[in-house]
């Protein structure tokens, strides 16, 4: 038998190669971060103000302060879901998910825009279904590459499904919405 001798390992160049990792690392959990926030902070040009105080709602409607906190924290967990899919470098559905996760982006910032800042309910409820639809294949995607990032979309198509039954309820309330 032919004995290779062990290449030896240069143990400064693995450091090296670490440490660019974690930068680039860091560097794309803060894009994902500032993507997210980005959505936020373009949906919070468009507040609920008089309109909305005024428009029949279902009385399990949050409050609206409720709303702040609970979107904080959802943004929070789709940046982080996003970036372990976007850790996964080799995985063949990886573009998918994070096209997918892009797409979904969008709808949630169309609902602000068509609900509170165009006022139109009709809009904004098929705007809600499309952002369930997207968030659905999101998760069920993500759940493909990495069960950590699919759970972490969990809570986002819970609420998403309970602001949709708001937004429907709210539409049947108030038929000329």
């Amino acid at each position: 038998m032919i004995f290779r001798r062990a290449e030896r390992i240069d143990p400064t160049r693995t450091m090296v190669l670490r440490r660019r990792r974690r930068r680039r690392d860091g560097v794309a959990l803060g894009v994902f971060f500032g993507l997210c926030f980005a959505v936020a902070v373009f949906a919070g040009q468009f507040t609920p103000g008089t309109w909305y105080e005024l428009i029949e709602k279902p009385p399990w409607t949050p409050p609206v302060f409720v709303f702040g906190v609970v979107w904080t924290l959802l943004y929070a967990l789709l940046a982080i879901a996003a970036w372990l899919v976007w850790r996964e470098r080799g995985h063949p559905l990886r573009p998918l998910a994070l096209g997918l996760f892009l797409l979904q982006l969008v709808f949630n910032a169309g609902w602000s825009w068509a609900f509170f800042g165009q006022q139109n309910i009709g809009l904004a409820l098929i705007d809600l279904l499309a952002l369930w639809l997207s968030v659905a294949l999101t998760v069920a995607v993500f759940y493909r590459i990495s069960t950590i990032a699919g759970s972490l979309l969990v809570p986002y198509i819970a609420w998403v499904s309970f602001a949709l039954a708001v937004n429907l309820e709210i539409w049947r309330l108030n038929p000329t919405g």
